[in-house]
């Protein structure tokens, strides 16, 4: 049992000692990164939603070479 709260105290200590050496961004660093990714993100939602526009339109104009 004291085996285990020692492992784990020094698993803290180490933890509190790596989250010292991240350098955290500031605010203005942090708002264009996030408006980067809200970009990203828009662009891939716009590219599979074309994706699914486009094959949804093949398969009807397919299913219905042979429905009617």
């Amino acid at each position: 049992m004291m085996a285990a709260l020692a492992r784990a105290r020094a698993f803290t200590e180490e933890v509190v000692d790596e989250i010292k050496k991240v350098t955290w961004p500031d605010v203005p660093e942090l708002r264009s990164r996030t408006i980067a990714i809200m970009v990203f993100v828009i662009i891939v939602a716009l590219i599979i939603w074309l994706m699914d526009v486009s094959v949804s339109w093949i398969l009807r104009s397919i299913i219905g070479l042979f429905a009617g």
